[in-house]
């Protein structure tokens, strides 16, 4: 018997399971969060508080519920997607009656010792009873027109709910995971083609629709497109968060301008510098490596996803673990675009690494889910 079996062995039956964690994916989400204390102690100006501080504390909270969710079987998760999903679409539906109000839009439920954002729960619920449904669904039956019709619903339903809050990135992303999922799991690609005329007619729509009373979205979602399409027209005011943010990353250069020295974000020229405009200041104060260096730890997170769910002979796990890499995916994706001015202010976070407790705890628990997919693999 080698150590390593004798160690396994000698560790109570409950807790062997520890040894079968995927063990470089906790360390390179662990290192993420890490650079989120970092960044958070910096737009500080050099203090754990007021966001450094409880950012560690819901991470200490998150990786324990994190290896807790994992311990538990993989066929139990499936057997409450159902129950997860529908108690999601409950807290959509209270945020409507009951939630805060902040900004303009009403997305939050206090609950006294955190605020709860049931949007950011959605997008972990709708990957699992998506994931759930195509397990259940005979693989003949996946591209038939009923059984498409019944995930778009369940799609929809949510998407609707948020967009009213309104939150038009949240929307955009389940949207883009549900999609994403139904393609993973084989769904035929007419159906995508048709998607996408669809969205190019809706898209005409939505302009076509300007200044009528028939107006699809809000006045400051409009805006909001009109200074992705040009930044310049009003540099101090609708322009001006996004001009901010070009000229923090354009002055990081190679590497940076050191750790706390970002004139931008010191003086107070980033808007949001703690949440979804935190890229920025990565890249002012550690510059095109410091940034690229996130972008690879994002990456590796993402290869180590594919390569639990491409080896995982377990349908449910497989499109559970490839639906939360894709929402991950999409999460990092939409935010650098968004601060880059590659793609419209739409106001979603950057993963474990902006300010917020209900995305970090969320993330957490999603991976958490990784994790009991890949100890509770077939062998």
């Amino acid at each position: 018997m080698s150590y390593l079996e004798y160690t396994v062995k000698s560790v109570p039956v409950g807790l062997r399971k520890i040894f079968f964690l995927n063990w470089p994916l906790a360390l390179l989400l662990a290192s993420v969060c890490g650079i989120g204390f970092l960044m958070l102690y910096s737009v500080a100006g050099g203090s754990f508080t007021p966001w450094a501080e409880p950012q560690m504390k819901r991470f200490a909270l998150g990786f324990v519920l994190m290896i807790a969710v994992a311990f538990v079987p993989i066929w139990l998760w499936r057997n409450l997607s159902g129950l997860a999903y529908g108690g999601s679409v409950v807290l959509l539906i209270a945020v409507e009656l009951v939630g805060d109000s902040r900004k303009g839009s009403q997305r939050w439920i206090d609950l006294g010792f955190m605020d709860l954002q049931p949007s950011e729960l959605m997008k972990i619920t709708l990957v699992m009873f998506l994931a759930a449904y195509y397990d259940w669904l005979p693989a003949k039956k996946v591209s038939r027109p009923f059984w498409v019709f019944l995930p778009v619903v369940i799609i929809f339903l949510p998407t609707a709910l948020v967009l009213k809050q309104p939150d038009l990135g949240t929307s955009i992303l389940l949207l883009a995971a549900g999609g994403g999922l139904m393609f993973l799991a084989g769904v035929h690609w007419a159906y995508f083609t048709a998607v996408l005329a669809a969205g190019i007619g809706l898209i005409t729509a939505v302009f076509q629709s300007r200044g009528t009373t028939w107006q699809l979205i809000n006045d400051y979602q409009y805006r909001r497109i009109d200074t992705f399409l040009d930044p310049s027209a009003e540099p101090l005011g609708a322009g001006y968060h996004i001009t901010q943010s070009k000229i923090a990353l354009g002055s990081g250069g190679w590497t940076g301008r050191g750790f706390m020295q970002g004139t931008q974000s010191r003086l107070n020229f980033l808007p949001e510098k703690h949440t979804d405009f935190i890229f920025t200041t990565l890249a002012e104060e550690f510059g095109f490596i410091g940034g690229m260096s996130l972008l690879g730890l994002y990456a590796l997170i993402i290869l180590f996803c594919v390569a639990t769910a491409v080896l995982n002979k377990d349908r449910f796990s497989s499109l559970l673990t490839l639906g939360i890499a894709l929402n991950f995916f999409l999460f990092f994706a939409v935010n650098m675009s968004m601060v880059m001015g590659m793609a419209p202010v739409v106001g979603v976070p950057l993963p474990l690494v902006s300010y917020g407790g209900s995305a970090m705890l969320v993330l957490l628990l999603a991976f958490g889910l990784v994790q009991s997919a890949h100890i509770h693999r077939p062998r």
